[in-house]
């Protein structure tokens, strides 16, 4: 039953990841609730859903072929910020996370609720400023949501595609593609540390890059067909849910 419920949950946030993002809000929860501390189950639900965003990256080839090339410079900060993140974590003592982890929840799920109306509010902002003035400020901010990323996860596709939409870009396929791209820079150097940490339960993990995996090229199908605004809002459902159930634990 375990196992099928890591599986079960590692499908349904591949599937999200793939539409509207927030995945982990499913992941680290679930894995939570299954008896895993919260400081294994955010190190395992890292390397778990890093194939499901390679796979992404793969997707918006074509968007990244013709992409700005200044935006690469964000790999450098996404690399760092992730790392960062990730020692953060490995040092962080487990009762801590256990009383953090209900209000990162909380805020990932704010954040996701908030994606539409942030990007409306920047693309006007964008209008009055030029892509290279907001490129040094980007970098900064490339960084904190790097360490963010490395930390916990969720909600980093958010904040960048509010960082990409105040330099003035505007094509959201293009920018999916780059957010993917630095998504996985960010996650993918937190897994390589944290493979080497002794966080990662790694029969979960393996089962769930699977389920991730399948979730992404399967499930994806399925939520087109709910629609983009029925999954946002499971998701945020699930995340309040999840969050509060987290809270009334402590």
């Amino acid at each position: 039953m375990h196992a099928l419920i890591a599986f079960a949950a590692a499908f349904l946030a591949g599937a999200i990841n793939s539409v509207a993002g927030g995945g982990t809000l499913i992941s680290v929860p679930t894995l939570v609730w299954l008896g895993i501390p919260a400081i294994n189950a955010n190190a395992t639900s890292t390397i778990a859903l890093l194939p499901g965003s390679l796979g992404g990256v793969f997707g918006y080839r074509r968007e990244l072929a013709v992409a700005d090339p200044r935006l690469f410079a964000l790999i450098a900060p996404s690399l760092i910020g992730g790392l960062t993140g990730a020692i953060l974590l490995h040092v962080t003592p487990a009762d801590v996370f256990e009383r953090i982890i209900p209000a990162l929840i909380l805020f990932a799920t704010i954040l996701f609720m908030a994606q539409e109306p942030i990007q409306r509010r920047f693309n006007l902002a964008a209008m009055h400023h030029s892509r290279s003035h907001w490129l040094s400020w980007t970098m900064v901010f490339q960084l904190v949501v790097g360490i963010y990323g490395g930390y916990f996860g969720a909600g980093i596709g958010i904040m960048m595609l509010a960082a990409l939409s105040l330099m003035g870009h505007t094509d959201i396929h293009q920018m999916n593609g780059v957010k993917n791209l630095l998504a996985v820079c960010v996650n993918g150097i937190a897994a390589f540390y944290l493979a080497f940490t002794g966080l990662v339960f790694w029969p979960d993990a393996g089962l769930m890059a699977v389920g991730a995996i399948a979730g992404g090229v399967l499930g994806a199908g399925a939520a087109r067909r709910l629609g983009r605004r029925a999954v946002r809002r499971i998701v945020v459902v699930i995340g309040f849910s999840m969050s509060l159930a987290m809270f009334l634990r402590l």
